[in-house]
């Protein structure tokens, strides 16, 4: 901040030097520069009077009434700035006070502009370092604790402070304390009321509180988004979700499809949320989508961050994301359905990622669908890390490992706690392993683009 202070104080200085030196200027020497100019004027015209009579021009009785008036001229002009000069030295500070004001009001106007528009929060160190990105430095656990200890002590006295409820919101989600993130949102929403994207953000947290269960506030709070942007594409991810899970499966349908008109159509992400849509169909009666339906998705994308901020951390859905779809005819069933083995990340990016960043183990058909067949999730701190998948953590009960013969592991460090990928995120995948292998290997060793 002091930096900024000193910056700010010679842009003032600097301003005052091309404002204050006219008005500093006394009256006095305004009216002796004014009579100087007389004098010369009458000086010129005298000798061009003389220069007339000498040619005979000019007459002497002429040029005698001429001379006179010309001389009475000069001291009426002599006298006139005597007096000037007196009134101004009998009143020095009232002739300058013009610029006195401007002396005193530039600087002071300045800092009060500041102060009404700016951010003075953003040199406070707590508020900026709990608001960085944990995946740019190296936080402890106990560091970002304390962090987040203090931002709370600074908003018990700021509590209009919006941007800081905003940095704690989502860093409390990042921290997966989901009940205190709810709590932090609460409070945010009365102060931003009608905005969709930290609405969606709100139903993420509370969603993801109750157990990824959408009943009750979350499911509102995504009506709420949906009705102020019916193009959210969380809000919509998540209505999708919910109501495949209430088996409305045509209401699914129609938020997943105007999910994916955001989304580029060979986008890994609008080819997964096709295949959900693809199983909503299925169960809901519909017929299948003609490749013209396929091929609606728009150009463009989906949003990346502020929003105001904004905004950073994004979560596909509270539930995970949309369910799967079903498979194509697999091979036979394999006993045991499960696979185990290790994950480690790769020493060159261990400085993109923080300890509390999630890390999505899954694996999925080494042919067909890039469906997770099961998912499960570990912490940055845990890693190398031993895993087990199996059955029971399906995405969907009609698409299991055990109904697989190979699969690929992987391994996603997720930037935004979102099991769906995203530029930016860490990867790294596991070559075809056969079911019931127990020494698959995993490094995280790529970044998405």
């Amino acid at each position: 901040m002091t930096l900024f202070v000193v910056i700010a104080a010679v842009l003032a200085a600097l301003s005052l030097v091309f404002l204050l030196p006219p008005m500093l200027r006394s009256r006095s020497g305004l009216d002796v520069d004014r009579a100087r100019a007389n004098l010369g004027v009458l000086k010129d015209q005298l000798a061009e009077l003389e220069t007339d009579h000498a040619r005979g021009a000019v007459g002497d009785a002429q040029y005698a009434e001429i001379k006179a008036e010309l001389e009475r001229r000069v001291l009426d002009d002599v006298q006139a700035n005597a007096a000037s000069q007196a009134a101004a030295a009998a009143a020095p500070l009232r002739s300058r006070w013009p610029a006195i004001v401007v002396g005193v009001l530039v600087p002071v106007a300045a800092a009060l502009i500041y102060t009404r528009l700016g951010d003075p929060a953003a040199f406070d160190p707590g508020l900026q370092t709990a608001s960085q990105d944990p995946a740019e430095g190296h936080l402890s656990g106990e560091q970002l604790e304390q962090m987040v200890a203090s931002l709370r002590q600074r908003l018990d006295k700021e509590p209009d402070n919006a941007a800081g409820w905003s940095t704690l919101a989502r860093t409390y989600y990042q921290m997966r304390r989901f009940d205190d993130a709810v709590k932090a949102y609460e409070k945010l929403v009365t102060m931003i009321p009608d905005d969709a994207n930290l609405l969606a953000d709100y139903a993420d947290a509370a969603a993801m509180a109750q157990g990824r269960k959408f009943e009750g506030t979350p499911r509102e709070l995504v009506a709420r988004a949906l009705k102020i942007d019916p193009t959210q594409w969380k809000a919509l991810a998540m209505a999708g979700t919910d109501a495949f899970e209430q088996g409305n499966y045509k209401q699914a349908v129609t938020q997943w499809e105007t999910l994916r008109t955001q989304l580029p159509p060979d986008s890994p992400i609008a080819q997964s949320i096709g295949e959900s849509i693809a199983e909503a169909r299925q169960r809901a009666g519909l017929p299948k989508e003609t490749a013209p339906a396929l091929a609606q998705a728009a150009p463009g994308g989906m949003p990346r961050g502020p929003m105001p901020q904004d905004d950073v951390h994004k979560s596909a859905a509270a539930k995970g994301g949309a369910p799967a779809a079903a498979p194509s005819p697999a091979p036979a069933a394999t006993a045991g359905g499960t696979v185990s083995g290790t994950v480690a990340l790769s020493p060159a990016l261990k400085a993109k990622a923080a300890p509390t960043d999630i890390v999505f183990i899954f694996a999925r058909p080494a042919q067909g669908p890039r469906m997770p067949l099961a998912l499960t999730q570990v912490q940055v701190k845990d890693l190398p890390a031993k895993f087990t998948l199996d059955d029971s953590q399906a995405m969907s009960p009609n698409f299991r490992l055990s109904g697989q013969s190979e699969v690929i592991v992987g391994a996603r460090i997720s930037k935004s706690g979102n099991p769906m990928p995203a530029s930016g995120d860490l990867e790294g995948l596991s070559t075809p392993v056969k079911i019931g292998a127990k020494d698959a290997a995993v490094t995280i060793d790529s970044v998405l683009p």
